[in-house]
C-alpha cells in the first residue's frame, strides 16, 4: 500500500506492507525509528523496528539514507506529534543498500545547482519530489479542463518543416554528416526526408488546421528552441499547451486563457496542499498570497499602448528604456503586474513588428490582435492571438517576413477553403510549474533540463 494511503488509514490489527526509501534512522535502547518515504506524498511513515526482529543487527542497524526496504507490520496509533499512525514492523527486508560513504543525498540541504549534477537522484529530495507531484497534478488538470470545455486533444508533429515563430531557432533533424550535405540551394536533398526538417518550436500551425475541422482542439507536448539563452527562464526542451478555437476572436481567446489559469491554480491549491506548504515555507514565502490572488481575482486588461504610457510615466529607472514599438522586458511586465495592478494582467494589441506573421492585423495597420498574460512574480506566462484569416493579408505578411510561400502553401490553403475567424494561445508548462512552486530557476521544474551545453542523463 502507498505510504500516502497508510498515513490516512486507521490503526488496525490487519497486516499491511510499506515499501520505500529510508530517509533517516534514529536508534533508542530497544527500538529503531525509521522514516520511510515512497514518493507518493511529502510526509514519511515512521517505522517502529524492535530489537526482536530477525537479523536486527545485520539489517536495521546498518540501514542508512537511501536504502530501499519492504516492511510488513501493523498500523498503530502514534504518540508522536504530527502523525496519527506509525507502522510497527513484524518483518523488514532490505531490497537495496545505499553506501553511506558514496550516496550523495545525505540528510542535509543541498543547493539546486548541485542537485542538477545528480538529476537522476534529485527526485528523491523533498523539493524536487514535491515539484514532480505538483507537475503531475497540473498535467491532469490541463486535460480535465479542456475536456470539460469541449476540446479534443490532438497530436501535432514533433518533426516539422515549418518554423512557426519564423525566428530560425529550430534544431535540425538529419541523418547526414557535414561532409554529406549537398552544395547549392538544396543541401538536404539527399537527407532522410528529402528536405530540411527540424524539431518543432510549436504545434500551433498544425493545430489551426485541425481546429478548422473539429472546432476546438488542444495540444500538450514537447517543443524545442535552439535559442542560446543560458538564463533562469529558458530551456531548450520544454512542454507546451496550445489550444486553438474556430469561430473565436481575441476577446474570447483571452477570456478562456484567464479561466484556464484560474482553474489550474485553484486545482493546485485544493489538491497539492502539503507540497505547496513546503514551497511556501522553504522556497518562496510570498507564494501562497500570489496563488490566492490569481485564483481569486479577475485579471486586469490594458492595451500595449496604455502599458507603454504607464511605464513611461512611472518614476522608476528601468534597465531597458521604454518606448512605443519596443518589446516589453521582464522588468516592465513584472512592474505592471506587481506594482501597478497588483494582480494578473492581460496586455493586448501589440505592434505588428513585434509579433509573428500569423497574428491578425488590426484596422489601424500598426498593431495585431495579440495578447500576453502577465503574472506577479514571473511576468509573461501566456501568449496568444487571433489568427489572420484573410488570405491576401496573411500572404503579404509572410512575404514581409521572408518566408517561402511554397513551404507554407498548406497553411495558406486554410484561408482559401472555408476560412473563419479563429484564435488560440500557448502556455509553457514549465513556466506554469515555476509560478506554482515558486522555483527561482526553470531548470527545477522539469526532471532532466536541456540547456545550452547541457544534455546529460
Amino acid at each position: 500500500m502507498l505510504i500516502k494511503q497508510l498515513l490516512h488509514s486507521e490503526p488496525s490489527d490487519q497486516e499491511v506492507v510499506a515499501q520505500g526509501w529510508v530517509r533517516t534512522r534514529r536508534d533508542a535502547k530497544d527500538f529503531s525509528f525509521i522514516e520511510l518515504n515512497d514518493g507518493s506524498c511529502l510526509k514519511s511513515l515512521q517505522i517502529l523496528a524492535s530489537r526482536n526482529l530477525a537479523d536486527f543487527d545485520e539489517t536495521v542497524l546498518k540501514l542508512s539514507t537511501g536504502c530501499a526496504v519492504r516492511v510488513t507490520g501493523k498500523l498503530t496509533a502514534s504518540p508522536a506529534a504530527g502523525q496519527a499512525v506509525e507502522l510497527t514492523a513484524g518483518k523488514l527486508e532490505v531490497l537495496g543498500w545505499a553506501d553511506p560513504d558514496t550516496y550523495p543525498l545525505q540528510k542535509k540541504r543541498h543547493s539546486f545547482e548541485f542537485l542538477r549534477e545528480i538529476a537522476h537522484l534529485r527526485p528523491r529530495t523533498n523539493s524536487l519530489g514535491a515539484m514532480l507531484r505538483v507537475r503531475s497534478s497540473l498535467a491532469m488538470a490541463v486535460h480535465r479542463f479542456f475536456q470539460e470545455e469541449g476540446f479534443f486533444q490532438v497530436h501535432t508533429p514533433v518533426i516539422t518543416t515549418s518554423d512557426c515563430e519564423g525566428a530560425g531557432e529550430m534544431f535540425t533533424v538529419t541523418t547526414l554528416s557535414g561532409t554529406q550535405l549537398a552544395h547549392g540551394n538544396e543541401p538536404f536533398a539527399g537527407d532522410f526526408f528529402g528536405r530540411r526538417a527540424g524539431l518543432t518550436v510549436s504545434g500551433q500551425l498544425e493545430a489551426e488546421a485541425l481546429a478548422l475541422a473539429l472546432g476546438r482542439v488542444y495540444t500538450f507536448g514537447p517543443t524545442f528552441r535552439a535559442e542560446n539563452s543560458n538564463t533562469s527562464r529558458h530551456l531548450a526542451e520544454f512542454w507546451m499547451i496550445e489550444p486553438e478555437m474556430a469561430f473565436c476572436d481575441l476577446a474570447e481567446d483571452a477570456a478562456l486563457a484567464e479561466k484556464f489559469l484560474r482553474y489550474l491554480i485553484r486545482h493546485t491549491l485544493d489538491h497539492c496542499t502539503d507540497d505547496l506548504e513546503l514551497f511556501g515555507k522553504f522556497i518562496d514565502q510570498g507564494l501562497p498570497e500570489r496563488l490566492a490572488i490569481v485564483a481569486g481575482q479577475e485579471f486586469a486588461r490594458i492595451t500595449y499602448t496604455e502599458a507603454v504610457q504607464i511605464l513611461s510615466e512611472a518614476k522608476v529607472k528601468f534597465t531597458f528604456p521604454v518606448a512605443w514599438g519596443i518589446d516589453l522586458q521582464s522588468e516592465h511586465e513584472r512592474f505592471l503586474a506587481e506594482e501597478v495592478f497588483k494582480r494578473p494582467l492581460i496586455v493586448t494589441d501589440y505592434p505588428a513588428s513585434l509579433k509573428p506573421f500569423y497574428m491578425r492585423e488590426n484596422d489601424d495597420g500598426r498593431t495585431v490582435a495579440a495578447m500576453d498574460i502577465l503574472l506577479p512574480g514571473i511576468g509573461e506566462i501566456i501568449g496568444g492571438s487571433q489568427r489572420e484569416e484573410r488570405y491576401e493579408i496573411l500572404e503579404r505578411r509572410m512575404l514581409a517576413a521572408g518566408l517561402d510561400l511554397d513551404t507554407y502553401r498548406w497553411y495558406l490553403d486554410l484561408r482559401r477553403y472555408g476560412s473563419v475567424p479563429h484564435a488560440g494561445f500557448g502556455l509553457g508548462f514549465e513556466r506554469l510549474v515555476q509560478f506554482v512552486t515558486g522555483m527561482a530557476n526553470i531548470r527545477e521544474t522539469i526532471p532532466f533540463p536541456r540547456t545550452p551545453g547541457h544534455a546529460e542523463f
